[in-house]
């Protein structure tokens, strides 16, 4: 298994979806992969109460889900691509980051629920993208 999957069972990370595709492109065989990432930035906002009085200790969070491509050809062209997600997913815990991250994993997944959905849509629309890019590494290839 790999470390990276590993850990972010581990440590309750959001795991990465992935769809597999094979186009013709000018009798070209190309496989495509693409994979959903999601990128969590935590913040400690707040104090911590002293005795008698009330925290105001939060960890907010914000998740960007992005789709990355990879195209393999036949022709021996490779070409990736980072596309960034439609909006942000956001919010916040009461307590420490560090104590929060599993529980934040949880509530990222839950509203992130159609990654699929969202990879396969992100698919559907490179196509153009991809064919343009790929006739553009074409003909620098017979150039």
């Amino acid at each position: 298994m790999n470390v990276a999957i590993l850990a972010g069972l581990l440590l309750g990370a959001p795991q990465p979806e992935a769809h597999h595709v094979e186009i013709d492109h000018q009798g070209q065989r190309v496989d495509v992969t693409y994979q959903s990432a999601t990128d969590v930035i935590h913040k400690q906002v707040g104090a911590v109460g002293a005795a008698g009085r009330g925290s105001t200790l939060r960890c907010v969070w914000r998740a960007n889900i992005s789709v990355a491509r990879e195209a393999r050809s036949t022709a021996g062209h490779v070409l990736a691509r980072t596309i960034a997600g439609d909006a942000p997913v956001e919010g916040s815990r009461a307590g420490w980051c560090s104590a929060q991250r599993g529980a934040i994993a949880q509530d990222i997944a839950a509203r992130t629920a159609g990654t699929r959905a969202h990879l396969l849509a992100v698919a559907e629309r490179d196509r153009e993208v991809l064919a343009l890019e790929l006739d553009t590494a074409h003909a620098a290839g017979r150039s």
